[in-house]
């Protein structure tokens, strides 16, 4: 499991499990999934911090939310997120400061082209030993 994550069956999309030790190490290994599926972090430095403050209705919708965030960073500016520090959480709003790197098509191998995150069987809860959710994408 690389990154906090497991890639589940999904018959056109794919769809991840992912695990944390509390809430916001489930959010911030959610992200680095998100990445993880577009191009291998490896051993990408950062150079440029960016500040996100997302809301959301409750825990599902906010991972939605914010995982959006964080694809429009890809799709719409051409960031690779390499890190993730979240400065406060809570069941409907959180804070992070996003480390990312610019796109190198030379230096940089795309794996999957994420179209969208979706609500298709989003789940986001508290787990025995953690947190857990499953996030399907849209490929």
């Amino acid at each position: 499991m690389a990154q906090g994550y497991t890639l589940l069956d999904h018959t056109a999309d794919l769809r991840i499990r992912v695990a944390g030790v509390d809430r916001a190490d489930l959010f911030k290994n959610a992200a680095l999934a998100l990445f993880d599926l577009i191009s291998p972090l490896g051993a990408i430095e950062s150079t440029e911090a960016i500040e996100l403050d997302v809301t959301g209705d409750d825990p599902a919708d906010l991972m939605v939310n914010f995982l959006r965030e964080l694809l429009y960073l890809w799709a719409g500016r051409e960031k690779l997120v390499t890190d993730i520090t979240l400065s406060h959480i809570s069941d409907t709003a959180l804070s992070a400061r996003v480390f990312s790197v610019d796109f190198q098509p030379q230096r940089h191998a795309i794996l999957h082209e994420i179209k969208a995150v979706t609500y298709h069987r989003i789940d986001v809860g508290p787990a025995l030993d953690g947190w857990l959710a499953e996030v399907v994408f849209d490929v």
